[in-house]
C-alpha cells in the first residue's frame, strides 16, 4: 500500500494563513504566543499559572458536578473535574457545534487530538495535571448547520423549528427521525450498537446539550473527558467586567480591526462587529446594537438604556452570550487553559484575536491545528496501489489527477513541449531577419508564432482528451477510488459521519484512532483498516 506522508501544506486543504502559520512565518508571529510545541507549554503553564484567577475554579467545579449530576461517569472522568479545583491543573480545550450524532468525522479527531495531547503533556511535565476539555456550542443558534449527518451518501436532516440557542432546544420528533436512520444502520452487532447510542442520546434526554454531552461522554468517559456547557449563569459571573467593557468601550472591535488590517493579504474568518455580544433566552438569540444611546436587540423591541443594560447585567449574566469573537476570551476566562485545538478555520480566526486578549490583559493560549485523518480500507489502499497511486496523487484535484495519470499512462508522449521549443528556436532565426531588415516585419513574425504555438496547444489539447477517451476505463477505477476517499471531491472527515466507519470497525475504532493521532506532529494521518 502506498506509504508516503501528506503534511497539512501539502494536502491542498489548508489555507495560505494556516500553511504561513504552520510554517512560522515571521509575519504571523505577533498573531500567537507560542507555537505549540511540547518544549513550548513550560512557558505557557508559567505564564497561564501566573495570570489565572483561580476563584474561577471553584464555580468551574460546581457547574460541572451539577451538569454530570444525572450521568454515569467513569473514574477517571470524575477525578478530572476534581483535580480542576488545583491550582497545578490546566486545561487543554477544543470545541464543537451541537451537531446530530455528532456531525462529520472531525469531531471524534478533535476530541482525540485533544487528549492525546494532555497524556504527552503529562509524560513531560508530571508535576502537573491536564485536563481534556471539550466545550459544547451548546449557545450557537445556528441550527441549519448541525440539524443533519451524512452516512453512505445520504443527508438524514431533522426538519425542526429553532431560533434560541440550540443546547436549549427540545429533541422533541427525534424518535422519527430515528426510525429512518435506523433501518439504514442494518442488523448487524455493531448497527444495535449504534441505535441503542442514538437512543440513549437523543430519545432519553429532552435537550439537544444533554443529548450531546451523553453521546460525547459515551464514547470517550474512560479516557477522562471532561464536556462543559458554558450557557450557564454561575460560569457568566466571572465574565461580567468583560461584558461590562465590551458594552461600554467596544475594545474587541477596534483590537480585531486593526489586526484584520495586518492580514490584508490572506482570506479572512470572521469579522467583529462593534458590540459581539448576542442577548439570548430560550427562543431568541439575537445582536445587541448600540444606537441613540440605547442597547437594542436586534429584531426585537427590546431595548435598554446604560443603566438598565448594566443592571441586568450583573443579575443575570445569562443573558448575555459572546459572539465568536468574544466566545474565545470566556473560554480563557473560565478554564485553566493552554491550548486550544481546532480546525483549519477555527485556528485562522483565533489568529485574529491575539491583540484584543492583549487589550483586556488575558493570556492567550496556544493554538494547534487539530489532527486530519483519511480513512482507508485495506481494500481501497490495495487498489491504491494495482493502480500505482501514492497518497499525494490521490490528495491531488480530480481534474489535475485524471490529467497527470493520462500523461503517465499513455503509451506516447502527449506534452509536445519539445515542439513548442523547436517552434521558438526557428521562430529566433525569423526575428534577427527582421531586425536586420525592417523592424516593423517582427510585428507579423511575433503574430505567426502565438498563431503557431497556439495551434500546438489546441492539438495538445484534443490530444490529451482523445487519449482519456482511450484510456476511460483505466482512468474511471482512479476516478471511482478518489471518490470513495473524498467524497463530494472533499476531505472525507468533512462530509461522512462515525457510524459509516463505526459498521466495520465497532468498538475498535477509537483506540485505533488515539493509538494512531499524534497532535504535535501535524501531518495528514492515512489510515488502513
Amino acid at each position: 500500500m502506498p506509504t508516503d506522508c501528506i503534511s497539512y501544506q501539502n494536502s491542498g486543504y489548508f489555507s495560505t494563513l494556516i500553511q504561513d502559520y504552520l510554517d512560522q512565518k515571521p509575519a504571523l508571529q505577533s498573531l500567537y504566543n507560542h507555537f505549540p510545541t511540547l518544549e513550548n507549554f513550560e512557558k505557557q503553564i508559567e505564564e497561564k499559572h501566573a495570570s489565572f484567577d483561580n476563584n474561577n475554579r471553584i464555580p468551574l467545579v460546581e457547574t460541572l458536578r451539577k451538569q454530570y449530576h444525572h450521568i454515569e461517569i467513569s473514574e477517571s472522568t470524575r477525578q478530572n473535574i476534581e483535580l480542576l479545583a488545583l491550582e497545578n491543573t490546566y486545561t487543554v480545550t477544543t470545541g464543537h457545534q451541537l451537531n446530530l450524532f455528532s456531525g462529520p468525522l472531525y469531531f471524534l479527531y478533535k476530541i482525540i487530538s485533544t487528549i492525546n495531547l494532555t497524556k504527552e503533556l503529562k509524560a513531560k511535565y508530571p508535576s502537573d495535571n491536564f485536563i481534556p476539555i471539550y466545550w459544547m456550542a451548546t449557545e450557537d443558534h445556528d441550527f441549519e448547520e448541525i440539524n443533519y449527518f451524512n452516512f453512505k451518501g445520504k443527508k438524514f436532516r431533522w426538519n425542526k423549528e429553532s431560533n434560541g440557542p440550540v443546547g436549549r432546544l427540545s429533541t422533541e420528533g427525534l424518535a422519527e427521525f430515528f426510525e429512518i436512520y435506523s433501518l439504514e444502520l442494518g442488523s448487524s452487532t455493531n448497527a444495535n450498537t449504534l441505535k441503542k447510542l442514538f437512543e440513549d442520546a437523543y430519545l432519553k434526554h429532552d435537550k439537544l446539550a444533554d443529548a450531546t454531552r451523553f453521546l460525547a461522554n459515551a464514547l470517550f468517559a474512560n479516557h477522562g473527558l471532561v464536556i462543559i456547557d458554558a450557557d450557564d449563569s454561575n460560569l457568566k459571573q466571572a465574565f461580567i467586567p468583560y461584558i461590562k467593557e465590551e458594552l461600554e468601550n467596544q475594545t474587541s472591535f477596534q483590537a480585531v480591526q486593526k489586526t484584520i488590517e495586518d492580514l490584508k493579504d490572506y482570506t479572512i474568518q470572521v469579522n467583529p462587529r462593534e458590540i459581539n455580544l448576542f442577548y439570548i433566552e430560550d427562543d431568541i438569540r439575537e445582536r445587541i446594537i448600540y444606537e441613540n444611546e440605547r442597547y437594542h436587540v436586534n429584531n426585537t423591541k427590546i431595548s435598554f438604556s446604560k443603566e438598565e443594560i448594566l443592571k441586568l447585567l450583573n443579575s443575570n449574566p445569562e443573558k448575555f452570550s459572546p459572539n465568536v469573537i468574544m466566545r474565545p476570551l470566556y473560554q480563557e476566562i473560565i478554564l485553566p487553559n493552554l491550548c486550544y485545538i481546532g480546525g483549519g478555520g477555527e485556528i485562522a480566526y483565533w489568529l485574529e484575536l491575539k491583540s484584543f486578549f492583549d487589550a483586556v490583559k488575558v493570556t492567550f493560549p496556544m493554538l494547534l491545528v487539530r489532527n486530519s485523518v483519511l480513512l482507508a480500507a485495506e481494500k481501497q489502499a490495495k487498489k491504491a496501489d494495482n493502480l500505482n497511486l501514492s497518497w499525494k496523487d490521490l490528495f491531488t484535484k480530480q481534474e489535475n489527477l485524471v490529467n497527470e495519470i493520462t500523461h503517465k499512462i499513455s503509451a506516447f508522449p502527449i506534452d509536445l513541449t519539445p515542439q513548442k521549443e523547436t517552434l521558438k528556436t526557428q521562430f529566433e532565426y525569423l526575428y534577427n531577419l527582421a531586425n536586420q531588415t525592417d523592424k516593423s516585419f517582427s510585428g507579423a513574425v511575433k503574430a505567426q508564432e502565438v498563431k503557431q504555438i497556439k495551434g500546438l496547444e489546441n492539438l495538445e489539447k484534443r490530444l490529451l482528451k482523445a487519449q482519456k477517451r482511450k484510456l476511460n476505463d483505466q482512468l474511471q477505477r482512479v476516478i471511482d477510488l478518489q471518490c470513495e476517499l473524498f467524497p463530494n471531491n472533499s476531505l472525507q472527515e468533512r462530509q461522512n459521519n462515525f457510524s459509516e466507519f463505526y459498521l466495520e470497525k465497532g468498538d475498535q475504532l477509537i483506540p485505533l484512532l488515539m493509538q494512531k493521532l499524534k497532535p504535535l506532529e501535524m501531518n495528514f494521518n492515512i489510515i488502513t483498516f
